[in-house]
Formats: C-alpha cells, structure tokens, sequence
C-alpha cells in the first residue's frame, strides 16, 4: 500500500498531540449530557464521500463520541470532512483538530482510536473491516457487509477471533415501522407465513462507462485496491467529483455500485435492507434459502429464493401500483406491508398504535439510533442490532442471488455448512472469490 510522506517521527508526535487533546477536559458534554472520560468513544473515519459526512453527522449525535480523523483516496473529500469535522468540534467547545490521512493503516496505527466508521466502495469493505480487527479497533461497516462471500466469512472470522463489535449500517435494523414488522410476524399475528415479496431493485450490469482522465486530487491506484479486472478505469461516474471553494458536492451516488465488476446492484444495495428485514422476521439471521432461482429461468418471473422450511421470497413490488423498494409478508392469516415510513397490515387493528410518518430524502442515511446502538455496544461489548453474524449471512444471500442471475440457473446452497452443492461453476463465480490484485492478500481467507 502507498504511504503518505509523513515521517515516522511526526506521526509519533501527531498522534500524542491528538491523546493529549482528548485528555485535558474532566468531562465531555454533548447534547446535555456529561460524558466520563473513560466513556468517550473516540471514531476514526475510512471513506469520506457522500456516505462517509452522513455517517459522520450521525455519530455526531452520539453523545460522548469523538471523531478525530478521516482518511480518503480523494484529497478534496478529506480536506472538506476535516473543515466540517472541526466546526462541529469549535460549535461543542471540543479541542479542534481533526487528522487527514491517504493510507487507512496509518490512522489504524493510532493508540487513541477506539472504533472506525467504514464507508467506501464495497470492494474495500473485507481489508478495511478487518485490519481494523487486528488494529484493535471496533467497526461501524456500511452494507453490503462483502463484495464477495468469502470476503463476508473473512470478515466474520476477523471480529470473533479479535473480540471485536462490528455493526453493519443496515439502518433498518433500527427503524420503528421495520422493528414493528418484525415483531409482528414472529408473534403469529398473520399466522404462518407463507411467501414474501421483497422489492430491491435489479441486478448489476457489466461495467460500460468510457475511460476518463484521472484528477489530480484522486489516488485511482489506491481506489481500485484488491479488484483484479482489467476492464475496471477512471470514470467520474465511480468517484463523483466535488469542490470546496465553490462548494460543490455530490449530487448522485457513485455509480460503482451498479456494475458487476464493482459492485452487487440493486441486488446488495438494497438487498442488504430489504432482504436483511426478511430474514430476520422468518428468524432466518445466520443463516438463508437453500435454492435460488434466476429471474427468466424457464418462464420463472421474478428471482426466487426458497427456504427450507418452505418459505418462498421473490424479488417483486410488495404492493400494486409500488415500485419502490419495500416487503409484504403473506401468511395464512393476513399480511403485513412494510416500507421506509410506511406499514399496512389485512387487520388495521393490529397498527393501532404504529403511526405511518413520510420519511423525508436521506432521512434514512442519517440514523442516529442504529450509530448509538453501536457506540452503546462498544461500550458494553455486547452484539449489536446489526453484528457481523447478521450481515454476514444477507451478503451472502444478495450474492448467491446474483450468482444465479449471472449464471442463468438455479444454484443450490447449504447455508449450514457454507457449501455449493458440487457446483464447480458457481464456487468458481467472482461473487464467491476472487484472486486479489497483488500484493494485496485477504486475511483469514478460506475458499
């Protein structure tokens, strides 16, 4: 990996300035609450763009929480997490200074970091996740937990080895309306559940976008890390470009992630909401379908994913006339719909007291409640809404959707064991494993 021109002397030195810095004040008060210095959580974050400052505002909110530095590829994004990291800082009467880095294991080395926050393209996610494992540090990890399967499994293996908390920010997990959901189907109010509709969105196309140059202020190098597919350069579209003076920031996603040799489409985007809420109303968590079904596979519909228990999920609207992402739940008794500040239920009686309230855009980006579940879990070392166990096993549901979808047939899966059943062609899938670029190497790695 690429360091920075930062002598050993001067990071030494940095990083004592930045303990002394959270050391000097008795108490932290934030949000009118004191804070003990030995209950500061203080958070390093890893991927700055978009994502990155709404996660940061989200933390922000936490009380207790210190967020001391930032590290990107991109050196515009970094400087303007540095600029609105210390005026959050100044706005509490915390110390200011908020540390820049290029290299995410320069920041890691830093003895006064308690936990980072992970918000880059999903192919960084495993070296990320679990260098900060073996860092000491706890993981606030956005979803898709994985690009690839086994990257989730190496994940998983690096937080239980190091006793590491790691959630993964499927924010749903703490959303009212989808808690209510969940409730409600594991205590039969719709009785047995039969099928499920859950809509995500499609599948990831194969990269197309033409090659641009590369900008001054990004490390594209550094941004493609492990990925080994040649086909894979420069576009604005995988890096949106932002200015500070005058401010401009991004005014779409990065596309990355719709692209199969970046990314999971909507598959893992929202898979990894929407499929993640599923499997945790069945009681399905760590676990997943044994058989997964292409959408067009002999006249089949819609992608379908079949339980053990004979549970059948389909990727399909979950109301009429509702295209946007959403679940049903259909039981013998009744159904339940469920949305982003939105749920219906055959028997309204049972939503007497769950209010549907509009959720405005980005409302959900920004979620502080599954942030203090995850400090308040750094704090008390227990699992949080969304640990590692759990994300897990809905990557790997999302890439064994795909799988089938690239494939063009059913592909069979024991979620017991964590084994194709004697499918070469599918073990052999890129979303399963695939070779790192040198010298980049996955640890904890176990084909």
């Amino acid at each position: 990996m690429k360091k920075s021109d930062l002598s050993r002397r001067d990071f030494l030195r940095k990083s004592a300035l930045g303990i002394a810095g959270l050391t000097i004040l008795p108490n932290w008060i934030l949000a009118g609450k004191g804070i003990p210095p030995s209950d500061r959580v203080v958070v390093g974050f890893i991927g700055l763009g978009q994502q990155g400052v709404h996660d940061f505002w989200s933390f922000s909110q936490c009380p207790g929480v210190q967020v001391v530095a930032g590290c990107d590829v991109d050196s515009i994004k970094t400087l303007r997490f540095k600029k609105r990291v210390e005026s959050w800082q100044a706005s509490k009467n915390m110390p200011v200074r908020c540390d820049s880095y290029e290299s995410y294991e320069e920041m890691l080395n830093r003895k006064d970091i308690d936990a980072v926050s992970i918000a880059t393209p999903d192919h960084w996610h495993a070296l990320n996740s679990i260098h900060a494992c073996m860092a000491g540090k706890d993981v606030y990890c956005q979803k898709p937990l994985a690009y690839t399967i086994t990257e989730g499994l190496a994940i998983q293996e690096a937080v239980r080895t190091n006793r590491r908390v790691l959630q993964v920010g499927s924010q749903q997990r703490s959303g009212k309306e989808f808690v209510a959901a969940i409730k409600m189907v594991q205590s039969g109010t719709i009785g047995h559940i039969e099928k499920i509709y859950a809509k995500v969105g499609e599948p990831p196309r194969p990269f197309d976008l033409p090659a641009e140059q590369v900008p001054n202020n990004l490390n594209f190098n550094l941004w493609l890390g492990p990925l080994s597919d040649p086909k894979v350069h420069y576009n604005s579209k995988l890096c949106p470009q932002i200015s500070l003076d005058p401010e401009q920031n991004e005014n779409f996603w990065a596309e990355w992630r719709w692209f199969r040799e970046t990314g999971n489409g909507y598959t893992g985007d929202w898979g990894a909401h929407m499929f993640d809420i599923a499997q945790a109303a069945i009681g399905m968590d760590g676990s997943g379908p044994v058989e997964y079904i292409p959408k067009g596979y002999l006249g089949t519909e819609y992608t379908t994913m079949k339980y053990a228990n004979g549970i059948v999920m389909t990727e399909q609207p979950y109301r009429d006339g509702e295209n946007g992402q959403g679940i049903q739940f259909i039981g013998d008794k009744g159904w339940i719909k469920v949305a982003r500040g939105y749920i219906e239920a055959s028997d309204p009686n049972t939503l007497k007291d769950i209010q549907n309230k509009e959720v405005k855009a980005g409302e959900y980006e920004v979620s502080s409640p599954h942030m203090q579940n995850f400090i308040d879990c750094v704090r008390s070392r227990r699992k949080p809404r969304a640990s590692v166990e759990i994300g897990c096993s809905t990557n790997t549901l999302c890439c064994l959707a795909n799988i089938a979808t690239e494939l063009g047939r059913p592909v069979k899966w024991d979620p017991a064991t964590l084994t194709f059943n004697n499918d070469a062609e599918a073990e052999n899938n890129h979303l399963y494993w695939y070779e790192y670029r040198k010298p980049y190497t996955l640890p904890y790695f176990r084909k």
